[in-house]
């Protein structure tokens, strides 16, 4: 056997076998099926909004007392204190 034969073979093997491969294909009907896929979505979160204390230092002067100025700081130190609790229950409540 020469090769020029042995391509002759094989090309008719290979579309045999496509063929075949292709009848296979078109004879299976396509299958139909329902598939459900969770994707997250973004949701708005609706908080009311967290009002921003008047500062108790906000109103000192130059020259008022020291022990009023540090008392005004501590009370402020206590509002921040505060708000801030209020703004991580905000920002909490939309996780």
């Amino acid at each position: 056997m020469n090769n020029n034969c042995h391509c002759k073979i094989f090309r008719k093997l290979f579309l045999a076998v496509i063929v075949i491969a292709l009848a296979g294909c078109a004879s299976r009907e396509p299958e139909v099926r329902t598939v459900r896929v969770e994707v997250p979505v973004l949701v708005p979160c609706k908080t009311t909004l967290v009002a921003v204390p008047p500062w108790a230092a906000q109103g000192l002067k130059k020259s008022d007392s020291l022990e009023l100025k540090v008392r005004a700081l501590l009370a402020e130190r206590r509002q921040r204190i505060g708000y801030e609790r209020e703004l991580v229950a905000a920002v909490s409540s939309c996780q």
